[in-house]
């Protein structure tokens, strides 16, 4: 029936197998950055995550948490992550030993796919990447097996148990679409072109295609029970049911909510730069050998093509709907995680590419075994480079980086505070340490962005005890709608405990500035009273050395979430310095120059205490804080000394950030700088 069917679960076996081994040591044992550690509060609390909602990865990690009680639960997330991402490898493989037989090919396949960066990144972590990569991995296998089938019988059982693994594939990710829009209609005309397709058979499909979608019911019961302190929208009703999996507060079919200038050009161009540099160039040179090669294989003709238009569909259309702008290093790091997918069928491709290969040469020039050995030679070539290039970037087993993000901004709130989280970074962290973890009970997070949602206050409000919310729903520009509250009412409502905003606040809405305060407080800022008087001095000492963090400055990734956290942390270290000095410009008469001396003594420290690596805003910052003290009057500093330090340090800006948009004018200031050294210098 197939080709040796024995040697090709072996060999799937030990693919699998030798990918567990890879990752299991690997995984991230602490909360990941991204939408981690929303996932897991989904499903700890066995709330809803954001649309589509996810159910059936929720409850795969609901069962995980069972089933390692000891491990903590981003460990046991990831765990199960890695397990998923290993079987999808294993599905690759077979899907090359069912149309070519066991063989380096199907190592290929599967392996590329494994430790490819993308995929095996995306591995290590709690995200429904990897479970959608298990989906088409045994898509493409049923596919291939019933293509492969000899009988009617045959088909009909792998076209049945394609039709529920379409139906339970998109209970995960509706990415998957893509593929099925493609494989189903070829399906249904090969079952009609054969006279095997009844309408009692379309039904049966049908229904198992139905009966894959059952994990959404799991949303409805989650809303309607309403016991999980976090969760996602209401899907108590046929309409809030549809706008979730629809994702309408996204936006239908993109990756985002407002419409971003999105080039397909330029998405695709970026498309193909990762496949070269992440699969290589062999892997898509035999790709280009698996459609030339395959159209000659009687029998089998159809699947390279089948799996190239999924591709081309899946590409083409993602990347005229990836409404971000991929200049960003981490909007490129949100966007490349859906290159995940057409991975998938590369690397299938290439697996078949390398099988074909070799059998055409050795039907030309015979020497069959050295051709399987170079095939062999080869494939183990290619995965022991890609290891060794990924596996430093891969390797998250010590990476607790957010983790410790999170757990300093939970330690620098004051008891029984309101924190209103704005991000990914700040709400899914302290929302896994906080539910999760158990840290700081206290403490009530309110999520900015979901404040805005009219179903937030109604249905997670009786979560937060002691917050009161002035209507159902804050609406930033229309204030005045009925049920609605600006952030000023929701601020005046809750004056009886300490509110903070971390990381800042919408623009949308300046109600509060008439009745409140902004004070710095690390990486969030805290809200008070406009008439609280300001003790500078106070403040300072309040906010030096409020965390304990020592990651030197840019030792991370561009676009991942550690860079953006470890980056917070460090601004956070001037933000009350940034403070005075912004408090001294808007503000006359006495006073003005001791803020600004103030602030120039906080840069000063700073800078010294972390030189040479802090961030080039510093620099900066410091230079425009020595000029002010000069201007408005030195203290105890010398003339010589902070014209010295502004020249120095708008100079070392400038070799740090040349394309700073205001350049030419740093250039005039050091110009003019120079010349004042220069009179200074020659008064007697």
């Amino acid at each position: 029936m197939f080709a040796n069917q024995r040697g090709s679960w072996t060999l799937t076996g030990a693919t699998v197998a030798c990918v567990t081994a890879l990752y299991v040591p690997l995984v991230q044992r602490t909360v990941p950055g991204g939408d981690s550690g929303e996932l897991i509060t989904a499903a700890w609390e066995l709330g809803v995550a954001h649309p589509p909602g996810y159910p059936l990865y929720t409850l795969l990690l609901r069962l995980g948490f069972l089933m390692l009680p000891w491990l903590s639960p981003a460990h046991s997330a990831s765990l199960l992550t890695s397990l998923l991402g290993a079987l999808a490898s294993g599905a690759l493989c077979l899907t090359v030993c069912r149309v070519c037989g066991p063989g380096a090919g199907a190592v290929l396949a599967g392996g590329v796919m494994a430790v490819s960066r993308l995929s095996w990144q995306w591995a290590m972590v709690a995200e429904v990447f990897t479970l959608n990569n298990f989906f088409v991995g045994v898509l493409f296998v049923l596919t291939t097996s019933f293509h492969c089938a000899d009988s009617a019988a045959q088909r009909k059982k792998w076209s049945q148990w394609g039709a529920l693994c379409c139906g339970l594939g998109l209970c995960n990710q509706h990415t998957l679409l893509l593929y099925e829009v493609v494989i189903i209609p070829w399906v249904l005309l090969r079952l009609l072109s054969l006279r095997e397709l009844c309408g009692r058979g379309l039904l049966s499909l049908g229904g198992l295609f139905l009966g894959g979608l059952l994990p959404y019911l799991y949303l409805p019961l989650s809303s309607c029970l309403n016991t999980a302190r976090w969760s996602w929208g209401d899907q108590s009703s046929l309409l809030g049911l549809l706008t979730h999996l629809l994702r309408r507060e996204y936006g239908t079919f993109s990756l985002a909510k407002s419409e971003g200038n999105t080039n397909l050009a330029a998405m695709l161009h970026a498309q193909w730069d990762h496949s070269v540099a992440d699969l290589s160039v062999l892997v898509l040179v035999l790709c280009g050998l698996a459609l030339l090669l395959g159209s000659l294989e009687r029998g089998c003709r159809a699947v390279p093509w089948l799996l190239f238009s999924m591709l081309l569909v899946y590409s083409l259309f993602f990347s005229w709907r990836a409404n971000l702008d991929i200049s960003s290093p981490l909007l490129l790091g949100v966007v490349e995680r859906f290159w995940i997918q057409s991975d998938a069928a590369v690397c299938v491709l290439a697996g078949l590419g390398l099988s074909w290969t070799q059998a055409w040469l050795e039907r030309r020039l015979g020497w069959g075994t050295m051709w399987r050995a170079t095939g062999w030679l080869l494939t183990f070539a290619l995965l022991a480079t890609m290891v060794h290039n990924n596996y430093r970037e891969c390797d998250q087993s010590t990476n607790t980086v957010v983790e410790r993000f999170g757990r300093q901004l939970l330690s620098s709130a004051p008891p029984h505070s309101i924190i209103l989280t704005r991000g990914d970074l700040p709400g899914n962290s302290l929302r896994y340490l906080h539910y999760c973890q158990g840290e700081r009970p206290d403490l009530a997070l309110v999520d900015q962005e979901m404040m805005t949602y009219s179903w937030y206050v109604s249905r997670l409000g009786q979560h937060l005890p002691g917050v009161h919310f002035p209507g159902l729903w804050w609406h930033p520009a229309q204030t005045q709608e009925k049920n609605t509250f600006s952030l000023e009412h929701f601020l005046s409502h809750n004056t009886q405990r300490v509110v903070f905003a971390c990381i800042g606040l919408p623009d949308g809405d300046p109600s509060w500035e008439r009745s409140f305060s902004r004070w710095p407080l690390g990486v969030c800022d805290q809200l008070l009273p406009a008439h609280t008087h300001f003790h500078p001095e106070d403040w300072v000492r309040h906010t030096r050395d409020l965390y304990h963090w020592s990651e030197p400055h840019n030792s991370f990734p561009a676009g991942s979430w550690e860079r953006v956290a470890n980056e917070e942390m460090w601004q956070a270290r001037m933000k009350t310095a940034f403070f005075l000095f912004d408090l001294a410009e808007r503000m006359e008469g006495e006073g003005k120059a001791w803020l600004f001396e103030l602030s120039y003594s906080l840069y000063r420290e700073l800078v010294e205490a972390h030189s040479p690596s802090y961030p080039p805003n510093w620099d900066k910052n410091l230079a425009l804080a020595s000029e002010r003290v000069l201007r408005w009057g030195r203290g105890q500093h010398s003339a010589w000394t902070l014209l010295t330090c502004s020249l120095t340090h708008f100079s070392r800006y400038l070799e740090r950030e040349p394309s700073d948009p205001q350049a030419g004018a740093i250039r005039s200031s050091i110009a003019h700088l120079l010349q004042e050294r220069a009179r200074l210098t020659q008064t007697p």
